[in-house]
């Protein structure tokens, strides 16, 4: 037999420790995205929730504002690079395949080298990547880890499409996790749908492109009905079996906090749980739009800095979208980073 592998055996309590995030300075309304789409505000708003969202400049680059979101929830967590073990960045819209995202990320906040993985999960990216730094520092491989969504859905959506130009926005949100005194974040609930993944895809793909270069450029492609109807007739049981593990109820929530996608699903979804009136909803679509792996983090800030939510509280958090993938976990909410 060979030599015996030593390993920890202490499994400890993880927690959010700190949360920052960054938007995009420009703002974008409907009446302006209706200027090359054939819509207009009432109706954008009437379907999705969306007023405006935020579009990144040419200097808001998807490295950019990681490295702008993590330095905030360092500083939020009291923390510095130095102190972290591990970054995960969840995100569909980097532009190049290597080097990953998080390793530049990493050096860029003075971590001194941390372990780097990137994540490509959609929309339900935030919720993949924050479930496998729980796990990491309850297993002992890490102390602390920064977790990361961000998004340049702009660059990925043809502005021309009415399907989908209006939905999507840009922007980041970061978390620092690390031990907590008492559990702080439960176990994630996750899956996918492969046999739908065609209903959220990038079409053509870029090797297709790149032999056929008169073709259009890809874009991301929905088939909008059949990801609401997933969505908001699926995700409320995914919801209660996250709840179910936890060993909590709809009762003890003071936070539902689901994937900014669409008012009308969190609507669906939170009827379907029998939230009740006492739980606060988040609506950050109103303002931001669906900003995919990015939505659930800044969904956090927004009800932190609103007042609607403050730390401590007991939060739902819900997110699904491309694969067709979900996950969901439910957390103490973390302290918010000075703005």
């Amino acid at each position: 037999m060979g030599a015996a592998i030593a390993n920890s055996t202490e499994l400890r309590h993880s927690a959010i420790l700190g949360l920052g995030v960054y938007r995009p300075e420009r703002v974008v309304t409907n009446d302006e995205i209706c200027e090359l789409i054939d819509s207009n505000d009432e109706w954008i708003q009437s379907r999705s929730g969306i007023k405006n969202r935020r579009f990144a400049g040419p200097e808001e680059s998807v490295l950019a504002m990681a490295i702008e979101s993590g330095r905030r929830a360092l500083a939020a967590s009291g923390l510095t690079g130095e102190q972290i073990g591990a970054v995960i960045v969840a995100t569909s819209t980097y532009p190049v395949q290597t080097p990953p995202a998080s390793a530049l990320v990493a050096d860029a906040l003075g971590t001194g080298g941390a372990g780097a993985i990137d994540v490509a999960a959609g929309c339900a990216g935030f919720c993949y990547a924050l479930g496998l730094a729980s796990d990491m520092v309850r297993g002992g491989t890490e102390e602390h880890v920064l977790v990361i969504g961000v998004e340049r859905m702009s660059d990925s959506t043809e502005p021309t499409d009415r399907s989908v130009r209006f939905i999507f926005g840009d922007g980041a949100g970061a978390v620092v996790v690390g031990r907590g005194d008492e559990a702080g974040i439960g176990p994630v609930t996750w899956g996918s749908d492969g046999a739908q993944g065609r209903a959220i895809r990038q079409e053509p793909d870029w090797v297709d492109f790149a032999e056929n270069p008169t073709q259009k450029r890809p874009w991301i492609k929905m088939e909008g009905t059949s990801v609401f109807r997933w969505a908001a007739f699926e995700m409320g049981k995914i919801a209660q079996r996250a709840l179910d593990r936890t060993g909590i109820t709809v009762e003890d929530l003071d936070v539902f906090i689901p994937h900014q996608a669409n008012a009308r699903i969190t609507e669906v979804i939170a009827r379907s749980m029998n939230l009740p009136e006492t739980v606060s909803v988040s609506n950050d679509i109103a303002e931001t739009g669906n900003t995919s792996a990015a939505s659930i983090p800044l969904a956090m800030e927004e009800m932190l800095r609103t007042g609607k939510a403050k730390a401590g509280d007991t939060a739902l958090l819900l997110a699904f979208g491309a694969g067709l993938a979900y996950a969901g976990q439910v957390v103490k909410m973390p302290v918010l980073a000075e703005s």
